[in-house]
């Protein structure tokens, strides 16, 4: 990042401006950060093409193409500016280097980071031509690398599916060596240009080389439209995934979903993001990011600065006509940049063009919550707990939920659940507080987390809505007839719902329409006790009656079913390509087939009614009670290892929860409450069991666990509890 030069704005909208990140033949990017913290990088139009009409059109057609992605794999725009002075465009912030800096620094990924980097990105891709939408600039410099994994940048030349490459005399229709055959010759682009794009980035992160190489330009785009790709520098394991996408027709080259299932990466694959070398690196733009955004000290001088600043800003109204009313620009005269910098992060004096008049968007509405990520809690020591006594709750109990609730989804900052009054609340992890309410969502219908961020609901008259978890920002909304949420894809591209005919739809989060409505399979009605899992692919539904079925994502279609396997619905467990099932038998089956990889036996006299409960996948182990025993069996083969708990209370019921070191499980029996057991790994001795909470009440109760927190729901009481 490079300091602001005497001309470069210090405000845009809510964003003061920190430094350069980059700029090119359109617009600079800045680095800014609003009133809560959260960085965004800016895109903003050169002043002296301001007025170019066909660029201010091209520039707004970046910001609205951008805002219709919604995809984890994509940065998403949080502002912009397009009429009137300079238009400008705010990112959120990627703290990490591109995939260009990557190779070249660090060297080509492995097999495995290639894998995982395909997976990512053909999702990236899924969920941008789900919207409609070519991205048709993919390469190395838009790619950039975070903790949570590849994201992809500018939408500048994007356009609708329909739409024909760009002519403008002198502009390049894509970056030589990553652009389509079709767009080096000037022919219809369609999705197929970005497979084909995705297959030259993976060559480059596999062999630090580009597939399409020549003496200049002309020769680079010669070898695309007729030579063959250098894949000698690819490892041969990865030729048969590389290949594919790199294919002249593009009827030939595969959809991002075949390449998200091709991918295949191994388990931990994704650690390449935060271990190791790269890392390394990617905590260092973390850190960087940070500083961006710790305020200066606000001295005796900020504050002549800033008396000094509304004087200054009257002297050049005319200086700072050419930029937008969001803009407060650098003067070239006294007083100094720190100063000015000082007293406007302190809440000092703002510029605009008119002089001395509060900022726009201070004007725009209520202000929302801040977002943020709740930091983990503490683990408990040995020494912080008595066996066999429930340590201090982090916070309540409160009654804060619904008689009836049953339901607890922790994301970022907050736990969601159904509001005493009614709608759907949140309350912060941290202290139990509530941060926010929404009146119109139907928390009965369920709520279902689609990303890292956000999450989806429905309202009383079926809409499906997705909202940020922190804020409580609406996101989008899709009339669905929605009466109940199943289940989101892994990816969150689908909402799995059940109409109010009663009838099974997918709704498509990118497209923002319902995919397909089918009818559930002929003697497997679901009703509302029903529970679903969704995973690569396939929706796996588990009805009342303990029958199991799964629908193929792209069309509904009914692909294969279990029967008369348990006496009631069972949350499935799914994990790289298997489901794991409670019931009669402890059960794992081939996610896409339904084919059997193995089946372990009850001990229960009676196993379909006192059988497996629902699993939990604890890495290469299952966790799930048997015959009311709690119980660790091996993933890949069903071998029981381990028993944790040898009383009969424990119900073949909802799954474990495991935080920390610390697995929680319901119990039955004379009393009610929620067990914590030690998380054993080694598979050589046993789980203890640590306590039991057990207040006055005789459940139900419900339980969900993030960042070390255990949150416990009984009877509109909410709690959470610590972990050790």
């Amino acid at each position: 990042m490079r300091p602001l030069s005497p001309g470069d704005p210090i405000r845009l909208g809510p964003y003061r401006i920190t430094g350069v990140l980059g700029e090119g033949g359109m617009g600079k990017v800045y680095v800014g950060h609003d009133a809560s913290g959260h960085l965004a990088a800016v895109k903003v139009l050169r002043p002296e093409l301001a007025h170019d009409d066909h660029l201010a059109q091209r520039f707004v057609r970046e910001a609205r193409t951008a805002q219709a992605v919604t995809s984890p794999g994509v940065a998403r725009v949080v502002a912009s500016r397009t009429e009137g002075g300079r238009p400008w465009i705010a990112t959120e912030y990627l703290a990490g280097p591109t995939l260009t800096e990557a190779v070249r620094d660090h060297g080509p990924l492995d097999e495995a980071g290639v894998r995982a980097l395909a997976r990512d990105l053909a999702s990236a891709l899924r969920d941008i031509h789900g919207a409609g939408l070519v991205h048709r600039d993919l390469k190395p410099d838009n790619i950039v690398l975070t903790s949570t994994g590849p994201r992809v940048i500018d939408f500048g030349i994007a356009r609708p599916e329909h739409g024909l490459t760009l002519t403008t005399t002198g502009q390049a229709p894509a970056t030589p060596g990553y652009g389509a055959p079709e767009q080096v010759l000037g022919k219809r682009v369609g999705p197929a240009a970005d497979v084909f794009s995705l297959g030259a980035v993976l060559v480059y992160a596999a062999s630090g080389r580009q597939a399409y190489e020549g003496a200049h330009v002309a020769a680079v785009q010669y070898e695309v439209v007729h030579g063959s790709p250098a894949l000698d520098a690819v490892p041969e394991a990865l030729r048969p995934l590389v290949a594919p996408c790199l294919a002249k027709n593009p009827a030939q080259r595969p959809l991002p979903a075949r390449v998200v299932e091709a991918s295949a990466p191994p388990r931990g694959a994704h650690s390449l993001w935060s271990q190791g070398a790269l890392g390394s690196r990617i905590k260092e733009h973390e850190a960087k990011a940070e500083r961006f955004t710790s305020p200066p000290t606000f001295t005796a001088d900020a504050a002549n600065a800033a008396n000094t600043a509304n004087t200054a800003n009257t002297a050049h109204t005319a200086d700072a006509a050419h930029t937008a009313d969001t803009a407060a620009v650098v003067p070239e005269a006294r007083p100094s940049r720190r100063r000015l910098l000082a007293a406007l992060a302190a809440g000092g004096a703002v510029l605009a063009t008119g002089g001395g008049t509060t900022a726009w968007w201070l004007s725009r509405g209520p202000a929302l919550p801040a977002a943020a990520d709740a930091p983990p809690a503490k683990l408990l020591t040995p020494a912080e707990y008595e066996r066999d006594s429930p340590p201090k709750p982090l916070w309540g109990p409160v009654k804060a939920a619904a008689q009836g609730a049953s339901l607890l989804l922790p994301m970022r900052d907050v736990v969601l659940f159904a509001g005493l009054s009614g709608g759907l609340v949140a309350h912060k992890v941290t202290d139990g507080r509530r941060k926010w309410a929404l009146p119109r969502v139907a928390p009965a219908a369920g709520f279902v987390r689609l990303t890292a961020r956000d999450f989806a609901a429905a309202d009383a008259d079926g809409n499906v809505l997705a909202f940020d978890a922190s804020t409580s920002e609406q996101r989008w909304s899709v009339p669905a007839k929605a009466d109940r949420l199943l289940a989101a894809s892994p990816d969150g591209g689908l909402v799995y719902v059940v109409t109010k005919d009663g009838e099974l739809a997918a709704v498509d989060t990118g497209a923002r329409e319902v995919a397909w409505t089918r009818d559930a399979p002929r003697g497997l009605p679901v009703d509302p006790a029903a529970t679903a899992a969704a995973g690569p692919g396939r929706l796996v539904v588990s009805t009342a009656q303990g029958q199991y079925f799964a629908l193929a994502s792209d069309d509904g279609e009914n692909v294969w079913q279990l029967t008369g396997h348990a006496m009631t619905a069972l949350p499935p467990a799914i994990e790289e390509g298997f489901v794991y099932l409670g019931g009669s038998q402890l059960v794992a089956l081939d996610l896409r087939s339904g084919e059997e990889a193995w089946t372990t036996a009850s001990e229960s006299l009676t196993p379909r009614q006192n059988g497996w409960g629902a699993p939990t996948v604890d890495n290469d182990r299952l966790v799930a009670a048997d015959d009311g025993r709690l119980y660790r069996a091996d993933r890949n083969t069903g071998e029981v290892i381990g028993v944790s708990w040898p009383e009969d209370t424990l119900p073949p019921g909802p799954p474990p929860l495991i935080q920390g070191n610390t697995i929680w499980a319901v119990e039955g029996g004379d009393s009610s409450g929620v067990s914590a057991f030690g998380n054993v790994t080694s598979g050589e001795s046993d789980g203890r069991l640590m306590w039991t909470y057990e207040p006055e009440s005789d459940g139900p109760w419900h339980l969900a666990g993030a960042g070390n927190r255990v949150f416990l729901l009984n009877k509109g009481t909410v709690v959470a509890m610590p972990v050790f």
